[in-house]
């Protein structure tokens, strides 16, 4: 054997840290997926903010709110049909339509045309202090949506504190930039007037999502790795199996054995005995 064909300590060091680094790979491209996945991504974010450009360029060109809520609307279901045909999740596109059904109805009964931002910016609001809220007791909403898409559910609160501490930092994110958000909004809607509010609305729809998901990702990035407690809990359950199989063979081997072991203790005793028979002196 040469000395290229040895296989030192240093190669065993160098494959182990190749596959942590693959594992540690594979867990990031994951989560990335997981983090785009949550957030609707790109046709998400085209459900969400397409309708309401629709509406604002129809308002503001025929001033006409029933037209403008019914063309809305009726992108959303087309964009939902879509997905459905495609086989594609419709959790985006089902939010996208209510609210904008939500937003038609109530603009078209009132007849003000900025009634259709507001359920929608009510929404916006919600989910700030949601987020806002969770963070201050401890329980980033972040870490609770990407947990169990992660396999990690929530073993982050209490095995993963650079995790945690990602998901809290993430979670104040989106918080303070959703509330930012509704600061500028509500304002327009109070005091402005629609097409003011409804172009300032597009304009706020997807650059503010991307900065939330790309400071998640980055606070993501500089976490540890997820703990895959379904690998964890599917390791203990085989593990399980293991020793409740070695203790049934165990059990059958002993059941075998018994009567062997009984059958081979009596052929020693009688043994003995008649060894010890055939020693006794004859008698006179």
């Amino acid at each position: 054997m040469t000395s290229d064909d040895k296989t030192t300590p240093t190669d065993h060091q160098d494959a182990a840290a190749a596959a942590d680094d693959d594992a540690d790979a594979q867990s990031r491209a994951a989560a990335d997926t997981a983090l785009l996945e949550a957030f609707g991504g790109v046709k998400g974010m085209v459900d969400t903010t397409v309708p309401g450009l629709v509406f604002v360029l129809l308002y503001t060109i025929k001033r006409d709110i029933h037209l403008a809520a019914i063309a809305a609307l009726g992108l959303t279901v087309l964009l939902g049909l879509t997905r459905l045909a495609r086989k594609e999740t419709l959790k985006h596109a089902f939010s996208g339509v209510f609210g904008v059904a939500f937003g038609a109805i109530f603009a078209m009964m009132s007849g003000d045309a900025k009634n259709f931002y507001l359920p929608g910016m009510l929404y916006t609001l919600g989910l700030a202090i949601a987020y806002v809220l969770s963070a201050i007791f401890r329980y980033p909403l972040i870490g609770v949506l990407l947990g169990p898409m992660l396999k990690e559910n929530l073993s982050w609160r209490t095995r993963n504190p650079g995790r945690f501490r990602a998901y809290t930092r993430a979670t104040w994110a989106w918080g303070l930039i959703l509330l930012a958000k509704s600061a500028i909004l509500f304002p327009l809607y109070w005091w402005g007037d629609v097409t003011q509010l409804g172009w300032v609305k597009v304009a706020l729809g997807i650059p503010p999502f991307l900065l939330c998901v790309y400071l998640t990702w980055i606070f993501l990035a500089k976490a540890p790795p997820p703990i895959d407690v379904i690998a964890e809990m599917e390791a203990e359950e085989k593990a399980e199996r293991e020793r409740e199989r070695a203790k049934r063979e165990a059990g059958q081997a002993e059941r075998i054995a018994e009567p062997l072991l009984s059958e081979w203790t009596d052929q020693i005793v009688n043994e003995a005995r008649t060894e010890s028979a055939d020693r006794r002196p004859p008698r006179h």
